[in-house]
């Protein structure tokens, strides 16, 4: 893929992906005993910025690029939905925000049983094929495990963490905008908890199959973590390509989901810098985590035996459009890390990868495909287990993330299409714009292409759930007042003081 920096990123297996993969080794499968154990780790808010995925050349990440040499990465896998609670809960009960109405945040446990009776989540299918169901951090968003869907699940415990804040950076006293160091042991974070429950899975020997779910939630805000992360860390971080006239050729509703009051306040305070390095430094610090679990599956009666999967549910904007955080239907808030790993296959060829635009949803029919599993006949998407053989193989339908009832973009494996619910259109050809800077939405010469494009568009709406919304932050067809308020307030403000400093 095109990098959407000028240069391509650097990291620690390079040299050795391209010895072995001149070996050219034959690839086989073996057969196993038992059903293959599977090691499921949700990664909470990480973008493309990690050596596997080029997103940003100073990116520490060896254990999940060595991860990635041994698995198939799919460099061009989008979220669902660019939101923890939609995104977690299409991809775990297997169905599109469009299809089951789940479109904002849920407090999971207040959402009607009527609404979540049809669906099985994704450890409970497991459960019910003979399965162990374990899990440890954030793998459902914001509430307590449910009990039926697991055997054991480790409780969340809420961590005490001391910044120290003069090492990096802080926005007033809030603990949720700190961008600097912890002072605490490795075993006051709850990423290494959760992770030390995993790895005490993985040590042992288990009578039935397992899943195991292992939710590592940084990078999530706020980007803390120990020291040695960000001693890994350049002093001064490179920033991504930014175009200050960034939106001025996006539709409305597009421009209402850039965070610019976030962008504001860091240029104001210079802290674009410590604010990157401290995100740099969480992926490091999430990253050692994976390769304490690696190690621990390495190390374990389960090596050749168990299926990896890691994922992230949804990217992050660090200044380009404008932007902090997610909430966007642009290329930096859907693309995410999406790593498969079969170790039952031997001698297979290093860091094989699918360029193929590939959605989140699919990872349901994958593995149930990979264990044998009878999926229910409402999931959407469809399984990529064929790609373990044969990653070459080119996919007909384009990833599709939801943001709002209305709100829509199509990937597919060149382009990207946006189509808002008031009717606004964004195209960005990513062969020649990948920082997606031009809107070639109405340009004659794109017109067969956004035709067939917007054709991809979902068929059918469901309505809003609306029982146990928690947070509902974004302008779509059931809120389409908010756009008016936007106009007046926010937009025209950014316009009135921002935007002439960034001349």
């Amino acid at each position: 893929m095109f990098p959407r920096y000028g240069f391509p990123a650097l990291f620690i297996s390079v040299a050795l992906v391209g010895a072995i993969e001149a070996q050219q080794p034959t690839f086989s499968q073996t057969s196993a005993a038992k059903p293959p154990n599977v090691l499921f780790i949700a990664i909470d808010d990480m973008n493309d910025w990690t050596g596997f995925l080029g997103g940003h050349p100073q990116a520490v990440t060896p254990h999940m690029d060595r991860l990635a040499a041994r698995s198939l990465n799919f460099t061009n896998a989008h979220c669902i939905a660019p939101a923890c609670s939609p995104c977690r809960l299409a991809l775990l009960y297997g169905i599109e925000p469009f299809h089951s109405g789940l479109y904002p945040f849920y407090d999971h446990e207040q959402i009607a049983d009527s609404v979540l009776r049809p669906y099985t989540s994704l450890p409970r299918l497991f459960r019910e094929h003979g399965y162990q169901a374990l899990g440890a951090g954030k793998i459902f968003h914001g509430s307590v495990e449910l009990p039926d869907d697991w055997d054991d699940y480790q409780p969340r415990e809420k961590a005490s963490l001391q910044y120290a804040s003069e090492l990096g950076y802080q926005q007033g006293e809030s603990s949720k905008m700190a961008f600097c160091p912890t002072t605490n042991p490795l075993v006051d974070h709850p990423d290494y908890r959760a992770t030390s429950y995993g790895v005490d899975v993985l040590s042992r020997d288990h009578e039935a199959p397992f899943f195991l779910a292992v939710g590592i939630v940084k990078p999530h805000l706020p980007f803390v973590c120990p020291p040695r992360f960000f001693e890994m860390q350049a002093k001064e971080i490179v920033p991504p390509p930014i175009e200050p006239t960034d939106l001025a050729d996006v539709p409305w509703i597009g421009r209402s989901m850039a965070k610019l009051g976030d962008d504001h306040q860091f240029r104001e305070a210079s802290a674009w810098t410590p604010v990157r390095r401290s995100y740099l430094a969480c992926i490091s610090w999430a990253d050692y985590n994976v390769g304490r679990l690696l190690d621990a599956l390495d190390a374990s009666p389960h090596a050749e035996n168990t299926i990896v999967v890691l994922w992230s549910d949804h990217g992050y904007h660090l200044g380009e459009k404008r932007s902090f955080r997610k909430f966007s239907l642009w290329e930096e808030s859907t693309r995410v890390p999406f790593l498969l790993m079969d170790t039952r296959q031997q001698e297979v060829p290093i860091d094989r990868r699918s360029d193929e635009a590939v959605s989140l949803i699919h990872i349901y029919r994958t593995l149930g495909e990979l264990c044998g599993l009878n999926v229910p006949d409402y999931v959407d998407g469809f399984s990529l287990a064929r790609l373990l053989t044969n990653p070459e193989q080119q996919l007909e339908e384009p990833a599709i993330t939801t943001w709002g009832r209305g709100n829509y973009t199509v990937r597919d494996d060149h382009h990207r299409y946006i189509h808002y619910f008031d009717g606004g259109e964004e195209l960005y050809d990513h062969r020649r714009d990948p920082q997606e800077w031009n809107n070639l939405a109405g340009h004659p010469d794109y017109a067969a292409l956004q035709a067939k494009l917007r054709e991809k568009l979902p068929g059918r709406e469901e309505p809003l759930v609306r029982e146990g919304l928690a947070l509902w932050n974004v302008i779509d067809a059931d809120q389409p007042g908010k756009l008016k308020k936007f106009k007046k307030t926010t937009w025209q403000n950014w316009l009135e003081k921002i935007q002439p400093k960034l001349k």
